[in-house]
């Protein structure tokens, strides 16, 4: 099975990586061919465009940043719809909103293409480590065709339903992780108010029931103060406004989200989009001061 993958930033790249070393004949494609040197040094063959590189697949990963973004790659001039043979399977493992995951399987299913929606949580180590968990929208048939391919990115691969139903999925993780972490920020800075060691309040509270992956990861880079992004929280911002939009469309009040995208727009307008969303913390403390 040929495979094409479309975006190698953070989480393209491992990915690629551990395509390659499962022996797949891999074609890769990036809007900055520079950054692809390391990937065809590694044996991934480059393609100009996206068309030029679904003519020589029969699965074709996409993980790219947003809906837009997507829909270009797929759909737009050279896209993959524009070179893929019949029966070409687009694997979408971004983040974009379960509305333009689904308007773009019908336009796909129209072309005789079959597309999954796939987005991944588990970071960048999850990438790097093969244990991704994927959450997939679309036809159970075309996930089995697709599987091998699946299980070279991640361990924990649930179908979640129809097109749409994965990113739908991936909103509700989202929603639970940026509220973790905003609770994991308050209860620090609260912890550093009261004049206690935040690091010692984490460590207590990481052997307990409020223990989380969001504390233990999340909470560290609070107490140590590094704020480089491991995901930076622009990303965050598109992917809770994705949420919102959700609650919206379906009638669902999201009292919680409603306070988070209150201090992530805060980090927009003032240009923090590029730090991590641990950067919470400082928002916090600056409100008391």
């Amino acid at each position: 099975m040929n495979v094409g993958l479309i975006g190698v930033g953070a989480m393209g790249r491992p990915m690629a990586r551990r395509l390659l070393r499962a022996g797949y004949a891999l074609g890769v494609y990036a809007r900055r061919p520079d950054v692809l040197a390391a990937l065809v040094d590694a044996g991934a063959a480059p393609h100009a465009t996206p068309a030029a590189l679904a003519a020589t697949c029969e699965v074709v990963v996409t993980m790219v940043t947003g809906t837009n973004d997507v829909e270009e790659v797929l759909l737009g001039p050279h896209g993959v719809a524009e070179g893929a043979r019949p029966g070409t399977v687009a694997i979408d493992m971004s983040t974009i909103s379960p509305a333009g995951a689904r308007r773009m399987a019908a336009e796909l299913t129209a072309r005789g293409l079959h597309l999954l929606d796939a987005p991944v949580t588990g970071g960048v180590a999850g990438a790097e480590h093969g244990t991704l968990t994927i959450m997939v929208g679309g036809e159970p048939a075309v996930l089995n065709r697709v599987r091998p391919v699946l299980d070279c990115l991640g361990t924990n691969i649930v179908h979640m339903g129809g097109y749409g139903a994965g990113q739908t999925a991936k909103a509700c993780n989202q929603l639970a992780l940026l509220i973790n972490a905003e609770g994991v920020a308050e209860a620090l800075a609260l912890a550093r108010r009261c004049g206690l060691d935040p690091a010692a309040v984490r460590q207590a509270l990481l052997g307990g029931i409020a223990a989380s992956r969001v504390l233990d990861v999340f909470g560290a880079r609070m107490v140590e103060r590094q704020f480089e992004p491991l995901f930076p929280a622009r990303l965050y911002h598109k992917d809770l406004h994705i949420v919102l939009d959700i609650a919206r469309e379906v009638g669902q009040v999201l009292p919680a989200a409603s306070v988070v995208v209150q201090h992530i727009d805060r980090l927009m307008d003032r240009d923090q989009g590029g730090r991590d969303v641990s950067v919470l913390i400082e928002l916090l403390e600056e409100a008391v001061r």
